[in-house]
C-alpha cells in the first residue's frame, strides 16, 4: 500500500473511532418547573457545566409556568424515547408525575428528584434537595424571635405555591409554622391549622405577579397583617409591592426561602427580613455526577445519613440576626448565592 493509501486508511480509522465514541456518549435530561425562574436557571447552569465536564449530552425541558404538569409528562416520555440514562426533575405536581416516573424507571433510567421530593419520596431513585422543612423552620424561628412579645398577637399571611400542594410547598409552609410555634394539623398538607393568628393561605405560582395578587387578597381580608411568609423570593417581591401600594412596606415583616442573588439583595435592601438559602447549582451538579456513576457501573446514590434524601444544605440569611439562631449576613449570602 502506498503512503497515501496508508494515510487515508489511518484517517478513516480515526473517523470511525470518533463516530463510535459519539455513538456511545451517555445522555441525561433536566426537567424543571419553568425556565424563567432564576432558581431553575441556576440549576440548569450547574447541570450544563457538569455534563460538559463529564462528556454527557444534556437535554433540558421546562414547563410553561409553575404547575404545568402536562409539559413535564411529555418531557419524561421524550427522555425515555431518546434513550437517556437518567432524568433530573423538579416536579410541578409531585403526585401526578409518579406514573410517568415509574415508566422511566421501568425503562431503565435513573430518576432523581431535585429540590422537590416526589409523593411518595421513594417514587424516584433518589432526591437531591434542601431540607425544605428546616428551611421553613429557620425563618419561622427568626420571625418569632424578631417579633418577641408581639409574636403572640401576630397576624400572618401565608403565601404558598399551588393548590396541588407539591411537597416543597407543604414542607416550607409547615416548617415555618412549627418554627413560629404554631400547632400543626396534618403536617402533610397546609391550610388545616386552627391558630387564629393565621389570616389565610393564598397561592402565588411562585412568581411576583402571583405574590402581589395573593397579598392583595389577604390584605382585603385583614389590613392589620404584620408578618408574611412566602414560598419563594419572587412571591416575596410581589407581596412587598402590594404592601408598598398601601404604605405598609416598612411595618410588615416578610420572610422567604431560596437565597438567590436577587433575593439576598432584597434582604440587604430591607425588602425581605430573612430568607433561607439553598444551593440549586450544587443539586444539579451532583445529580449529573450520579447519572454518570449509574451509567458507568449501575451505582445508585445513597441518602444523607438519617434522612431519606441527599441533603444539599441550607443557611439563614439576614442582616438582623436573632439570638440563638445561626445565620449569615447578606454579604456572605451574596458570595454563596445559589452556588
Amino acid at each position: 500500500m502506498t503512503k497515501t493509501g496508508l494515510l487515508r486508511a489511518a484517517l478513516a480509522g480515526t473517523a470511525l473511532t470518533l463516530l463510535a465514541g459519539m455513538a456511545q456518549a451517555e445522555s441525561a435530561c433536566l426537567i424543571t418547573k419553568t425556565d424563567t425562574n432564576p432558581f431553575f436557571v441556576k440549576m440548569k447552569e450547574g447541570a450544563q457545566a457538569k455534563a460538559a465536564e463529564l462528556g454527557i449530552e444534556l437535554k433540558s425541558y421546562a414547563g410553561r409556568i409553575d404547575g404545568d404538569h402536562e409539559s413535564q409528562v411529555a418531557a419524561v416520555e421524550a427522555c425515555i424515547a431518546d434513550g437517556a440514562r437518567g432524568i433530573l426533575i423538579t416536579a410541578s405536581d409531585t403526585k401526578a408525575i409518579v406514573d410517568s416516573v415509574k415508566a422511566a424507571r421501568d425503562a431503565g433510567l435513573l430518576v432523581i428528584a431535585l429540590d422537590t421530593p416526589l409523593d411518595p419520596i421513594d417514587a424516584a431513585d433518589a432526591t437531591f434537595a434542601t431540607d425544605n422543612f428546616k428551611a421553613g423552620e429557620l425563618i419561622g424561628q427568626w420571625a418569632k424571635a424578631t417579633l418577641g412579645d408581639k409574636a403572640a398577637e401576630a397576624r400572618i399571611a401565608m403565601l404558598d405555591l399551588g393548590i396541588s400542594q407539591p411537597s416543597v410547598d407543604v414542607l416550607r409552609d409547615q416548617g415555618f409554622l412549627q418554627g413560629f410555634g404554631i400547632e400543626l394539623g396534618d403536617p402533610n398538607k397546609w391550610g388545616d391549622e386552627t391558630d387564629p393568628r393565621i389570616v389565610g393561605h393564598e397561592v402565588t405560582s411562585g412568581n411576583e405577579e402571583g405574590g402581589l395578587k395573593a397579598m392583595e387578597t389577604l390584605l382585603a381580608k385583614d389590613p392589620d397583617i404584620n408578618l408574611v411568609y412566602t414560598i419563594n423570593e419572587p412571591a416575596a417581591a410581589g407581596a412587598y409591592e402590594a404592601l408598598k401600594a398601601i404604605g405598609r412596606e416598612k411595618d410588615v415583616l416578610i420572610v422567604s426561602v431560596d437565597g438567590g442573588c436577587p433575593g439576598v439583595q432584597n434582604v440587604k435592601d430591607g425588602v425581605i427580613g430573612a430568607t433561607s438559602q439553598q444551593y440549586p447549582l450544587d443539586m444539579a451538579s451532583k445529580g449529573i455526577e450520579a447519572i454518570a456513576a449509574f451509567a458507568k457501573d449501575g451505582t445508585r446514590p445513597a441518602p444523607t445519613e438519617g434522612k431519606d434524601f441527599v441533603d444539599t444544605g441550607v443557611q439563614l440569611v439576614t442582616d438582623k440576626p436573632a439570638e440563638g439562631i445561626e445565620s449569615i449576613d447578606s454579604t456572605k449570602g451574596t458570595e454563596l448565592c445559589w452556588g
